[in-house]
């Protein structure tokens, strides 16, 4: 094989593989995304969402994200939220200024967003949250916009998720200040 010809193969299988790379499915990485509140279940999302970037513009707590290009045309731009950096304060915004349904409209109520919120759920880590080690803390009950109904608080203040009532928001994991933190939002599936 002469050194031209073995450059070129070389060339077009990388060609190749980045091009399997770009067009294939979502990433280890995209396929725990957080989608905002609203979000259509995922393969329904991701042919919906046209990545207008109007959820992101009208959020007032700047909470949302889009996917790199690097996890693929399928998933690239498409909005996702990550709590522990900024979480979701389930004001709606978001769902009334998609202009494709990608994310359902819902009223600002909370009987509303109870009923049809469902990003995730609130996972505890009984090993590191303070209040199961033998100390108080009681800042997730705090944080959260469902207390008493997806969140209560038991002697010393050890929390307990109610995940039916959960609608993963993220503010229970974005406010615990244990490193790394002992609760964490697990995104639908």
């Amino acid at each position: 094989m002469q050194r031209r010809d073995f450059l070129v193969g070389a060339g077009a299988t990388g060609l190749l593989a980045s091009l399997v790379a770009l067009l294939g499915g979502p990433s280890a990485d995209a396929a725990v995304r957080l989608r905002p509140p609203g979000a259509l279940d995922e393969a329904d999302f991701l042919s919906a969402c046209i990545r207008c970037n109007r959820c992101s513009q009208v959020c007032p707590n700047d909470c949302i994200k889009f996917a790199p290009l690097s996890e693929g045309l399928l998933q690239a731009g498409t909005p996702y939220i990550v709590p522990r950096e900024q979480a979701c304060m389930l004001c709606m915004q978001c769902t009334q200024a998609c202009p494709t349904g990608a994310l359902r409209p819902i009223a600002d109520l909370p009987a509303e967003i109870q009923s049809k919120v469902a990003m995730g759920t609130a996972v505890i880590d009984t090993q590191l949250c303070y209040s199961y080690t033998g100390r108080t803390c009681g800042l997730c009950y705090e944080a959260c916009p469902l207390q008493d109904v997806a969140i209560t608080l038991d002697t010393w203040e050890t929390p307990t998720i109610h995940p039916e009532h959960c609608v993963g928001c993220g503010l229970c994991e974005r406010i615990c200040y244990h490193i790394p933190q002992a609760v964490r939002i697990i995104p639908r599936t």
